[in-house]
């Protein structure tokens, strides 16, 4: 697994249809093997909207700059009044070449 660098930015999480609310996240990006790239990092967001998406399947996170990556919280467990949680995503993330280190 290699490093490729850290993305950040903001935008909607989604889970089916349903708008969950405006997020700000930080990703490191990682390879796991030839063009497969993978991140994990840091999901910001309200503590009342954290707290109804975090446990559910299928949420997507609709980015500012046009992207949908698909976000899966990591922990077992989310304190009421976090306002983040660490989220393991995948999807329509840039190509390793595209990370800022």
């Amino acid at each position: 697994m290699r490093h490729l660098g850290v993305i950040r930015g903001t935008g909607m999480l989604f889970c089916g249809d349903a708008e969950l609310g405006r997020v700000e996240y930080d990703l490191d990006g990682y390879t796991t093997r030839p063009g497969e790239v993978v991140a994990s990092g840091e999901i910001r967001m309200p503590a009342e909207a954290l707290n109804n998406a975090f446990g559910r399947q299928g949420l997507q996170l609709r980015t500012d700059g046009g992207r949908t990556l698909l976000v899966r919280f990591s922990g077992k467990r989310l304190d009421v009044g976090s306002t983040f949680a660490h989220a393991d995503v995948t999807g329509d993330l840039p190509a390793a070449r595209e990370w800022r280190r």
